[in-house]
């Protein structure tokens, strides 16, 4: 490093609040720091605007429902379609434009390029292939599959026949897809035979066939998508399987009128973890989804038409849903999928896609973050990243450390990163700030956005003074809002609203949405989340956010990633167990361990010393990059560990507990 780059890392270091470039705030969708005054003295006739940027075919008659609290209802009887809003009503201006740029694993793979005009013609064939397969307004189609372009395809077919669908995570188990279509009552099913990953082929028919013998149903129909081509595993199909390329083929040409779907009609249903460890089927509705995650996408992710925007998540988690398909497509921009990971063929696998494709957003994880602190800023360096407008994170919290290398090494110190705190449940962005207008604080998410009324209470609900740790609280509805779980009002209202509400209240002003999330709130009404309130160490008595601990630990020089979990202890009742990645050229040994510590009690207290500091070069994830730290929770209790089928790397968890061992 040369003394003007170590003088521009210190300064970075330093600093606590950037501010959006000019060049940036000249061409922002939002500039004007009056919207969040508007939205408050016109709430929630302030969501008109977000309806505004979609078509409808009937007028909604009041903006919300708010009379049955929490079961709210958001442009009642309006009458609208999905797929029509994400594809026909751009045709005439925008019908030769780019809509999906799909980047497939293999490198010498030509990749697939579908205009608006090309996705709006198989999405109507396939929308018709569906029909005559016997799939009616209002069935459950449920979709494991992929980052391949037949899954937005199948997406937008079914919300244009008025047909909710369910998308399983491809990398989920055979027993997981089970549970979900037997939940769902989804009596069709749409996969494919495989797909690429770090160079192998990989068989998903067999994992779905085995899911498909779990169902408690008659299954009418599958649909198989061949993906992998010569590569595939030789499966012949069962009966009622059906080839989609067959499919479509058959229904070359066909045009489908979209369905008038009611505003409150149900668009999908997406099923997460839950508490009990049965999956929560969460119910989003047609148009309250889609205004909000249009609106979000043009206000925080400042797309326009003529981008060429990234989201690097996947589509079988909500990030995906809200922004790869239906944000970008219903704004009309250029969408980009990439069925890899960062990291293969080479680690600049991403920054060689931004330079290609000259991509003007880029949103993405933390996780991923890291890694590429951890790899080097030599693979970002190799490629010309210019294009970038704006940089964004979502999943997790992020650390300053890993806020500023993204700043600076990614975006040039240029584009704005928009640090985005939301949830499945709530189908779109609430925390953040609007890039046009707000500076940026490293480590904080930012503000609620306009209209939102996020507080952060403590276990009375009385809201904590700044700089304080409590719990996120939201206090009003929102139209991106779920509403309600699959079949089960009951524990909708136990599992989000039960802590801090009055349930037997019909006054919606009595009502409070708890994400379970906690976090703290500076004097500028900054929020920055601390991790599930779940994520505490209770040491000697004191509860501790596992999410500070980690933040503490990366910010000390040398560390890429940390994992925080407790750990028995006879004196303590628990302790603080940390788990450490460090970047290329660091050494674990005792001088970085003392760092590590020093660090954590710097930022936090003598009471948050790491017990242990164990230092690893991965750690135990899923398939989806969350880290698995029940396992790693159990390594620290000396407990039998559980299941690793579900890791990406579960050798990781032998070595992990060899260094436990070692050190014990």
């Amino acid at each position: 490093m040369s003394e003007e780059e170590g003088q521009l890392e210190a300064r970075l270091e330093e600093q606590e609040e950037f501010e959006p470039s000019e060049e940036f705030v000249s061409q922002a969708n939002v500039t004007d720091e009056g919207i969040y005054e508007e939205f408050e003295e016109d709430w929630p006739g302030c969501w008109e605007g977000a309806a505004d940027l979609l078509d409808w075919y009937e007028g909604y008659d009041e903006v919300l429902d708010d009379s049955n609290p929490p079961f709210y209802k958001w442009f009642t009887d309006g009458k609208l379609n999905v797929s029509d809003n994400c594809l026909d009503r751009h045709l005439e201006e925008r019908g030769d434009e780019v809509a999906i740029e799909w980047v497939g694993e293999p490198t010498d793979e030509e990749n697939r390029t579908f205009t608006y005009e090309e996705l709006h013609r198989e999405v109507n064939e396939f929308a018709a292939a569906l029909r005559d397969l016997g799939v009616e307004e209002d069935d459950v189609v449920t979709m494991y599959m992929p980052m391949v372009p037949e899954l937005p395809v199948a997406m937008l077919a079914c919300a244009r026949i008025g047909a909710p669908h369910s998308v399983v995570f491809a990398g989920f188990s055979a027993e997981a897809l089970a549970t979900r279509m037997n939940a769902a009552d989804s009596e069709f099913l749409v996969t494919c035979d495989g797909y690429y990953r770090r160079g192998d082929a990989l068989d998903h028919l067999e994992k779905a066939n085995e899911g498909l013998d779990g169902v408690d149903h008659d299954v009418e129909a599958t649909v198989v998508v061949d993906r992998l081509g010569d590569d595939g595993h030789g499966h012949d199909l069962r009966d009622g399987q059906h080839d989609y390329a067959e499919l479509v083929a058959d229904h070359e040409g066909a045009e489908v009128e979209p369905v008038h779907r009611d505003a409150e009609d149900m668009l999908f249903l997406m099923y997460t973890s839950g508490t009990t460890g049965k999956p929560k089927g969460v119910k989003h509705t047609t148009a309250g989804y889609l205004a909000w995650a249009a609106w979000t996408s043009q206000a925080v992710l400042d797309i326009k038409p003529d981008d060429t925007y990234w989201c690097s998540a996947d589509i079988g988690w909500i990030t995906g849903h809200s922004y790869i398909v239906y944000g970008p497509l219903a704004l009309g921009t250029t969408s980009v999928m990439y069925e890899g990971t960062p990291d293969y063929p080479e680690r600049d696998r991403l920054w060689e896609i931004v330079e290609e494709y000259e991509v003007d957003q880029l949103y993405t994880a933390p996780t991923a973050i890291r890694a590429f602190m951890k790899w080097g800023k030599q693979f970002p360096e190799e490629h010309d990243l210019s294009s970038l407008r704006l940089l964004g994170t979502v999943g997790e919290p992020i650390n300053p450390r890993a806020w500023k290398w993204y700043y600076q090494h990614i975006g040039n110190e240029e584009c704005p990163v928009v640090d985005t705190w939301w949830q499945t449940e709530t189908g779109g962005m609430m925390v953040t700030t609007l890039p046009g207008i707000k500076k940026m604080k490293p480590g904080s998410a930012g503000p609620p956005l306009p209209g939102l009324d996020v507080r952060i209470v403590d276990t009375k609900g009385e809201e904590v003074e700044p700089g304080r740790a409590g719990y996120l609280t939201v206090n009003k509805p929102w139209p991106g809002m779920l509403r309600t779980l699959y079949q089960n009002d009951e524990r909708f209202v136990n599992e989000y609203w039960a802590e801090y509400s009055d349930t037997d209240s019909d006054d919606p002003e009595d009502w409070v949405y708890f994400p379970e999330d906690g976090a703290k709130i500076d004097e500028d009404g900054y929020i920055t989340v601390l991790g599930r309130v779940d994520d505490v160490i209770n040491v000697s008595g004191h509860r501790l956010g596992t999410m500070e601990i980690e933040s503490a630990i990366v910010g000390v020089e040398g560390v890429a990633e940390a994992a925080v979990v407790g750990g028995d202890h006879e004196m303590k009742g628990e302790a603080v167990y940390a788990y450490v990645i460090l970047e290329d050229g660091y050494e674990g040994d005792d001088d970085m361990r003392e760092r590590i510590v020093g660090g954590v009690e710097d930022s936090i207290g003598p009471i948050a010393r790491p017990e242990a500091v164990v230092f690893t070069p991965e750690l135990p994830k899923t398939r989806s990059g969350k880290i698995m730290r029940r396992l790693l929770e159990q390594i620290a209790n000396d407990e039998e560990l559980g299941d690793t089928t579900t890791l990406r790397n579960p050798e990781i968890v032998e070595d992990i507990q060899t260094k436990v061992e070692r050190e014990d």
